[in-house]
């Protein structure tokens, strides 16, 4: 065995608390990147996969009536593959133990017995309806699950206005229904949403619709333009009552689905990289450190004549074992954590497969990274001491001024101690390193941070959402626009103690070039039920022709107060009208357009309906009021708003409580190891000076003050500086998600959170110091006091 391999052993056994810290900060950063890609790319590929062998369709369409006859004119439009036409209704279910009606969502499917061609069905158990038997239905098997239906069972349901009795044949899976939503949720709740799939001919003569459809999927000619195919079918469907065609992207499932991917891709690249380049910078600096304490072993080699190169390979093998250690045991917890945060996207995702993939390029690129900024760090100590004679290198680093420092000349030095003038003597001659230290102990604490700041995020929403904006028990949705006598119908059902109107038109917003398919949601101007709030989080009045945009979608225009946008209606009447914006609105979830209710019938050019209506309810008697919205044919879905934000809780804890738990156990992994290493660093960097100071009479208590001193400043100027910079890493990471059209997340820092990030570097600075002060205590000062010469 050659002589540096043996000193690599003897470094190696001496510096193993060191080593492994490191190795854990290495593994820190390499598990938290590779975690969260990995699981990004395994979701975005078997979306696509499942998309492709399923041929999901590439336009939707919805629309009042069309005979089956204006298939062959939709089929030949430029850029139109394949055209399926179905009919889709929305009934009432009544389900054992749910005393609220349940939404039902019944689908057509082919009535000669063979599968939809596009959009396919992934049967998971039973078998498919057969033509003639009435009332056959295939279910969803998130439905199926939450009610723990099987093949043989029945599910009541108010069909048309009639009680029917569907029989479940099959559990299927849908690329459609992938995230499944009641119409106007924003949650997924497999036990109030049912998707059924029926023989066409019997739900045709269930709502009178034979020989026509009422809704139309597409699939896209190879190069064909969305848009074009768009315009085009908007155009032929005008005269059926169509709501406008829309392009994949705007598709219920696929935008919650594709925007959680983003939101992914997000925490993917932006939050691991931060926590990768934090390591990297950190594992830097405390490699250079570690290779400088070995400045006179150095230049001992290099007298006896190991070349320059040699050396460096030396340190290089050193960081190798150091790096390596750290990646294997950052790409096996990396991959761990990555399979568990999938298994939470399979229980909400509904893919027939949904398979974790570890991308050996992806594991590469982050051991490459940490590898190339340790060795950086370590070959630049080494260089920095083979520049030097060996004879002048073998000496220690003389100080670098004796001169009298600028706090020592207006004598501020007087204040302190013998012990803290040292302390504070060292500081000012050395500020890069204090500098460096400092920075390094904050960005721990910003990563710790940047780690909690998305729970304190959504809770804040969620305060916003359901405590200011939406105050009402229950929202009732309508099957149909009703007149708003309707609304007083509801106020007459016991236990109502208050209603108010709304009406939500689907439109699609025009400036200049830019356009946006929302819809207009139409408030009682003296309403306190359902409010909207402006940049400041003061409600807003709903007087006067005004249009009010939320600030998301007036980005999306490029509008602002006073600027004119077009409003092109998405319903039969297909009104167009001007209106100028009043007001900007902050909106967290969703991008709406708000009017006065009466305006908004002004606007559209009709008599004053509405499409809804939010309700407060006497709690004692709420059953009751279920029961009667149960037996009314022209309500569509009844909205709780505390199972709402339940519901809303629940599944931003379902994500958060995995995710937070990987990137704060890796946080703290980071905050500890960089801390610790500081100490020993600064142990090795002192002894010399420490045993010295021993021999001249000084107390381990003294000497003690002297070492932790410096490394209490350190740590007390980082806190600040971190709860800076986890606060502009919080708002980088909110910034990435700013494209989501469904809901952002405001950079919100709680102080719980703030203090969680304290109090880990401050416990993991306190046992670091226990422990240098336990070394202090059995410094060998004849053995450290020796000239290596």
């Amino acid at each position: 065995m050659r002589a540096l391999e043996r000193k690599l052993l003897r470094d190696l056994s001496r510096l193993k608390g060191q080593g492994f810290t490191i190795a854990l900060v290495v593994a820190a950063g390499i598990a938290a990147y590779v975690s969260t890609l990995s699981v990004y790319r395994s979701l975005s590929e078997s979306q696509r996969a499942y998309y492709e062998r399923s041929r999901f369709a590439d336009v939707f369409v919805r629309l009042e009536r069309a005979p089956d006859a204006l298939l062959e004119r939709l089929e030949v439009l430029p850029g139109v593959a394949e055209v399926e036409a179905r009919q889709v209704e929305d009934v009432t279910l009544d389900m054992p133990g749910l005393p609220e009606p349940v939404v039902g969502r019944i689908l057509s499917v082919p009535g000669s017995g063979a599968p939809p061609r596009l959009n396919q069905l992934h049967l998971r158990r039973g078998r498919w309806v057969e033509p003639g038997r009435a009332n056959e239905v295939l279910v969803n098997e998130g439905f199926a699950k939450a009610h723990r239906l099987e093949p043989g069972d029945t599910v009541m349901a108010l069909v048309n206005g009639r009680r029917v009795a569907l029989r479940v044949v099959g559990v299927v899976l849908s690329p459609e229904y992938i995230f499944a939503l009641a119409p106007g949720s924003l949650f997924d709740d497999d036990r109030r949403f049912g998707i059924f799939w029926m023989d066409r001919d019997t739900l045709a003569s269930a709502f009178r619709m034979e020989g026509a459809f009422n809704d139309l999927v597409v699939r896209l000619a190879p190069g064909a333009r969305a848009e074009d195919v768009v315009a085009a079918l908007d155009r032929e469907l005008v005269p059926y009552g169509g709501f406008g065609a829309y392009p994949r992207a705007r598709q219920t499932s696929d935008r919650f689905v594709s925007n959680e991917i983003v939101q992914l891709r997000a925490n993917a690249t932006i939050v691991p990289l931060i926590f990768l380049g934090v390591a990297a910078f950190l594992v830097n600096v405390v490699l250079s450190r570690v290779v400088g304490t070995q400045r006179e072993q150095i230049a001992a080699l290099k007298a006896l004549g190991y070349s320059n190169g040699a050396l460096a390979a030396h340190y290089l093998e050193l960081v190798g074992v150091v790096v390596g250690l750290g990646s294997l045991l950052g790409v096996a917890l990396g991959a761990w954590m990555g399979r568990a945060l999938l298994g939470v996207y399979m229980d909400v995702f509904r893919f027939p497969l949904l398979a974790y993939r570890l991308d050996a390029g992806m594991v590469a690129g982050a051991v490459l990274v940490s590898a190339v900024s340790a060795s950086v760090g370590a070959l630049a100590a080494v260089r920095q001491t083979v520049r030097l004679p060996p004879a002048e290198a073998m000496r220690p680093a003389a100080p670098p001024s004796y001169r009298p420092t600028p706090l020592e000349r207006v004598g501020f030095h007087a204040l302190f101690s013998q012990g803290g003038r040292m302390v504070l003597r060292d500081l000012e001659r050395r500020p890069w390193r204090l500098l460096l230290t400092s920075l390094g102990i904050a960005l721990a604490v910003a990563i710790l941070i940047v780690g909690r700041f998305s729970g304190d995020a959504l809770r804040y929403l969620m305060d916003v959402q359901y405590g200011q904006v939406q105050r009402e028990d229950l929202a009732v949705a309508f099957t149909k626009s009703v007149p708003d006598r309707a609304r007083r119908e509801l106020e007459m059902i016991p236990g109502v103690r208050h209603t108010e109107p709304m009406r939500v038109v689907p439109v699609r917003l025009v400036a200049g070039p830019r356009r946006y398919e929302t819809a207009i949601q139409g408030l009682p101007p003296e309403g306190g039920l359902r409010r909207v709030m402006d940049t400041e989080g003061r409600p807003v009045p709903l007087r006067g022709e005004g249009l009010l945009l939320g600030t998301e979608l007036a980005r999306r225009l490029g509008v602002g107060l006073g600027d004119a946008v077009r409003v092109e209606v998405l319903d039969a009447g297909r009104t167009v009208r001007d209106a100028r914006v009043t007001g900007l609105v902050e909106e967290w979830l969703g991008t709406s357009a708000y009017m006065d209710l009466t305006e908004l019938a002004r606007l559209v050019g009709d008599d004053r309906v509405i499409t809804g209506a939010t309700l407060v309810v006497d709690r004692a008697q709420q059953d009751g009021v279920y029961a009667r919205l149960k037996a009314l044919p022209w309500v569509a879905s009844v909205t709780r708003a505390d199972l709402a934000k339940e519901l809303f809780r629940e599944q931003s804890e379902r994500f958060l409580t995995v995710l937070t738990f990987i990137l704060g156990a890796f946080a703290s992994a980071i905050a500890v190891g960089i801390v610790y290493n500081n100490a020993r660093v600064a142990l090795a960097v002192r002894s010399r000076d420490l045993a010295t100071l021993r021999v001249l009479g000084f107390t381990r208590r003294e000497i003690s003050l002297v070492l932790l001193g410096e490394m209490a400043v350190g740590l007390l100027l980082a806190l600040p500086l971190g709860m800076v910079l986890g606060k502009l890493f919080a708002e980088w990471v909110a910034r990435a998600a700013v494209d989501s059209e469904l809901y952002r997340i405001p950079a919100i820092v709680a102080p719980p959170t703030y203090a969680t990030a304290v109090l880990v570097v401050l416990v993991a600075g306190i046992l670091s110091a226990l422990l240098v002060r336990r070394r202090l205590d059995h410094l060998d000062l004849i053995g450290v006091l020796k000239t290596r010469e």
